[in-house]
């Protein structure tokens, strides 16, 4: 429990105590930051809520909370103030921040790893493009934001499988051979075929002009998906898994699945056709999963893909899909439970399309069968990982991205990864010009000689934030958030570095703080960085 937890609990407790030790009314105590330093450092609710069971008015219900918190907490409470209708304001002592930057600096890397997975073991499966071309930069915005999400999983205690599902099966595999084939021969390639350059790179040309023509398609879809491997491994994402589509054909996965929802009484067949039953469990309409010509749906495949996630024993599965998808989770959450799992535990998130914009304010349009689209690869060459990573996971997952290539390369302050790791550096710089063991020295004993000033203030409470960021993050599957609060750090310690001189500065206790200070920064910088995929570079 961290320092602000800590204090939020004291809040709780002492509003317990004034209603007879009522937790359950407690409980919806709120403890936030105000928006102006003027109005305390954390603020509460609770008189507003307490009010009426005490039958007293707010403001003389947070009076006595006040004293009841003042009582308990002593010298980490500096004064409180009742505000408005009945809000409580707490100022907290300087020294009660020092003791809440030892333990940030004492948890380390660790630092808002708040392990509420507990153990759960989640499957996450993001890009699961087609693999007939090149990863464009809309799969590429599921790729950062999957591995994201991953990433904060794992740190907030969840065990998680980062999986790529292939579709290696279906009319596309054929048509990719096709569309090799034609060029191999001189020939137009077929109306419903691949025409990006790519195609004629796929498969040498003797063999694209002999082979089998299911060979063919195979040996092509295999040197696409190594292309894909090799794009995404460069963009900083791996996977644990890739899962053939094919293999749950060719297997008889389907059919088991299927044989099993008939004997659960899940499945009817209507018009010739089986359809899932899918009503019953939430979903708008039934759903087909062999339609009359025999042929099984995509749903059919993704049902017996769930079968197999279940028989792995997931306690969690996580699709991260394009905007094509939205409004598939009931007839896949409904599929899960007809199978005998819990529904809530299938979550399908859709991210929005992403746009890049170049010179004067012109957009990219997509199609991989016609190859007009601007690939991962491409990307990456003109902005970079890091810009690429920060710039498709800075805004929200449900709205769309209009990526700024001139911002993204951009060396100034008005780049936000630029300036978040330019703070990092300089931070590293700082530090790495100290004699040796001084940083240590400095985390050893930390002591406030003189006030804190108000930058150094506002910095240790943006720090002391960043765990409740994470949080929401993760509850929210947001990894925006973590951009935000990185962004807000990066901020707040160029204000402490303006206002507050650290290396030199007198006294000797000070100077050992402010050096504190900037180092959980960095650290914490750090840790928002890697949970972004983002490097944090220690000079630039």
């Amino acid at each position: 429990m961290g320092p602000v937890e800590h204090l939020h609990e004291a809040v709780r407790g002492s509003a317990a105590s004034l209603v007879g030790g009522d937790c359950a009314l407690a409980a919806a105590v709120k403890l936030e930051r105000p928006p102006r330093p003027e109005l305390g450092d954390y603020s509460t609710n609770a008189a507003l809520l307490l009010a009426p069971r005490l039958e007293s008015s707010p403001r003389e219900v947070a009076g006595r909370l006040g004293a009841a918190l003042e009582a308990r907490l002593g010298g980490a409470l500096d004064r409180t103030e009742v505000a408005g209708p009945g809000f409580l304001n707490l100022f907290v002592s300087d020294q009660w921040l020092i003791d809440a930057l030892t333990g940030v600096i004492a948890a380390g890397e660790r630092f808002g790893a708040v392990e509420i997975g507990a153990g759960e073991s989640a499957n996450l499966e993001f890009v699961s493009a087609n693999p007939t071309g090149p990863v464009h930069i809309g799969h590429a915005r599921g790729a950062a934001y999957g591995d994201a999400l991953g990433r904060l999983m794992s740190f907030r205690g969840y065990d998680v499988t980062r999986e790529f599902y292939v579709n290696d099966y279906g009319s596309q595999v054929r048509k990719l051979g096709e569309s090799v084939r034609a060029l191999a021969l001189g020939e137009p390639v077929p109306e419903d075929g691949y025409h990006g350059d790519y195609v004629a790179t796929l498969v040498p040309g003797e063999r694209a002009r002999t082979l089998d023509i299911d060979e063919l398609s195979h040996e092509a879809l295999a040197a696409c998906l190594a292309q894909i491997r090799v794009s995404l491994e460069r963009f900083g994402v791996s996977f644990d898994v890739w899962f053939s589509e094919r293999s749950l054909h060719d297997g008889g996965a389907v059919e088991a699945a299927l044989a099993r929802l008939a004997e659960l009484g899940e499945t009817f067949s209507q018009e010739g056709a089986l359809w899932l039953r899918t009503t019953a469990r939430g979903d708008d309409r039934d759903r087909v999963l062999i339609r009359s010509d025999g042929q099984p749906t995509y749903f059919c495949s993704d049902i017996a893909y769930l079968e197999n996630k279940r028989s792995r024993g997931f306690d969690r599965l996580v699709y991260v899909w394009g905007s094509d998808h939205h409004g598939y989770e009931p007839r896949m959450k409904a599929a899960w439970e007809a199978l005998g799992g819990d529904r809530d535990a299938v979550e399908l998130i859709a991210f929005q399309f992403v746009h890049l914009v170049v010179g004067g304010g012109a957009r990219t349009a997509m199609s991989k069968r016609e190859g007009e689209y601007v690939t991962l690869d491409e990307l990456v060459e003109r902005v970079g990982v890091d810009a690429a990573r920060w710039f498709l996971l800075a805004r929200s997952h449900d709205t769309t991205v209009e990526l700024d290539v001139e911002l993204a390369t951009r060396q100034s302050s008005d780049n936000p990864v630029y300036y978040v790791q330019y703070a990092h550096a300089r931070i590293a710089s700082m530090l790495a010009k100290l004699e040796p063991g001084r940083v240590e020295r400095a985390l050893g004993a930390l002591v406030a000689v003189e006030p804190l000033h108000p930058s150094e203030r506002t910095l240790l409470k943006r720090l002391l934030a960043f765990p409740y960021d994470l949080a929401d993050a993760a509850e929210r599957r947001a990894p925006h958030r973590i951009a935000a609060s990185a962004l807000e750090i990066a901020q707040e310690f160029t204000a402490f570095y303006r206002d507050c001189r650290v290396v030199g500065a007198e006294p000797y206790e000070t100077e050992s703080l402010r050096i504190a200070i900037a180092r959980a920064a960095q650290q914490t910088l750090a840790t928002a960085l890697g949970l972004l995929g983002v490097s944090a570079p220690e000079a630039m």
